[in-house]
């Protein structure tokens, strides 16, 4: 008897659109309202002096989110609940802390920047829109199942599409752009090394792991005819093939609109002398009279689709993270009864980031410990992960291929060096 992958897994007669799923929505959500102000604060700084970066990190990316993709189609488990069953539970509950810590301040400054965003096209009240934001992403994740709730997260992913509109509207040098790509005017200086570290650090961040290891897992609920690969090895070309390519496609495109959010203020703000940007929304508001009314607008409508792609998944994360650390029942298909833990923790968070925009912290620092957390656990995160991925106890006949092998270590250590940069430079 031979038995069939699921539909969706791998085969051409499925239509594209449908074989994208978790790694689209994890690349789309990477570029959330706090990375566009990361992005954009390099732009402004150092114009086009770090678009090299995105060469770096690409495949770095593509390999690392494919390593966790895996983790969660092979076990059948996202990547906390198998830290919890593999390895000691303190280093799981460490991780998952400094997680939920910098997810939670991530949730504050990407809401708000929605709800700044928003005054910023129509006026009214920023703190209204912010808290009506909070609700809609946290209800919609309460009320409505995954499978419902997942093809409006694809759909959303189209809004980054405003960044490529962005720069078709503006006037780009591309013969300068290429050449500091080939020969980049690198800063050897406190300032610029920590600006390549912020955006290694918001590009492959612990969230984005947890998140795409885990939907995997939401994927193979009932109906969709998917296993965990080590019970179901003959699902495993199939599954390893949509993986590759799904998650191919989401870290190309996360990090082609990275690139064009930096082209895009590296043209009209750092040309023009403006080198200081704080937020996303102070991007936005800056392009207007330098870069004409419609490219305003398009940058700042792209803050609100992105903000409610990268909202849920920011708190989604959080949730899976904590109940898999815990040894709790996760997963958005669940009812709000059948998986308390989870959801409860997936309130707090949220709730706990709109708290934040009523304070008065300030949004800028707040940012730049989240940065601090997710750099400081992104390595050891990394290194459980691949450990994981090599070992034929957790992965069965699906340990990870030596190319993923290479990529994999090969980021870990990248942004071990990142975190080391990061403190041999704190505070000059």
């Amino acid at each position: 008897m031979v038995e069939q992958s699921p539909a969706g897994e791998g085969k051409s007669a499925v239509p594209l659109w449908r074989r994208f799923s978790a790694g689209l929505i994890t690349g789309a959500a990477d570029d959330d309202p706090s990375g566009i102000a990361t992005y954009s604060q390099l732009g402004a700084a150092f114009g086009y002096g770090t678009l090299w970066c995105i060469l770096l990190t690409m495949p770095l990316m593509i390999a690392i989110q494919g390593v966790s993709a895996g983790i969660g189609r092979v076990t059948g488990r996202g990547l906390m609940d198998g830290i919890r069953k593999y390895y000691p539970r303190p280093l799981g509950y460490a991780l998952v802390v400094s997680i939920v810590v910098a997810n939670v301040i991530n949730l504050a400054a990407d809401i708000g920047a929605m709800g700044a965003a928003l005054k910023l096209l129509i006026g009214g009240p920023t703190l209204l829109y912010t808290l009506c934001f909070a609700v809609l992403s946290l209800g919609l994740q309460l009320f409505m199942p995954f499978s419902r709730y997942s093809p409006i997260l694809k759909v959303l992913t189209l809004s980054l599409f405003a960044y490529v509109g962005t720069v078709m509207v503006i006037p780009v040098p591309w013969a300068a752009v290429f050449r500091n790509i080939v020969m980049p005017p690198i800063t050897w200086n406190a300032k610029y090394a920590v600006g390549v570290v912020a955006l290694l650090g918001t590009t492959i961040s612990p969230y984005l792991f947890c998140w795409q290891a885990s939907q995997e897992v939401e994927e193979m609920g009932v109906g969709s005819g998917r296993k965990a690969l080590k019970h179901t090895p003959w699902q495993g070309t199939g599954a390893l093939r949509r993986i590759g390519v799904d998650t191919t496609v989401g870290m190309l495109f996360s990090n082609l609109i990275a690139f064009f959010i930096i082209l895009t203020v590296a043209v009209v703000l750092h040309a023009h002398g403006k080198t200081d940007i704080t937020s996303s929304a102070e991007a936005a508001e800056a392009l207007r009279p330098l870069a004409g009314k419609l490219a305003f607008a398009l940058f700042a409508a792209g803050i609100i689709g992105t903000g409610l792609l990268a909202v849920p998944v920011l708190a989604g994360a959080t949730a899976y993270a904590a109940a898999g650390a815990f040894g709790q029942r996760s997963g958005l298909e669940h009812k709000l009864h059948q998986a308390k833990f989870f959801y409860a923790v997936l309130v707090v968070a949220s709730l706990a980031g709109m708290a934040l925009n009523l304070t008065s912290i300030d949004p800028v620092k707040a940012l730049y410990w989240s940065a601090v957390i997710n750099g400081v656990v992104a390595a050891p995160l990394m290194v459980v992960m691949m450990l994981m991925g090599s070992r034929r106890k957790v992965m069965g006949t699906f340990t990870m291929h030596w190319t993923l092998k290479l990529f994999g270590w090969l980021a870990t250590a990248v942004m071990a060096a990142a975190a080391a940069v990061m403190f041999v430079t704190w505070g000059k």
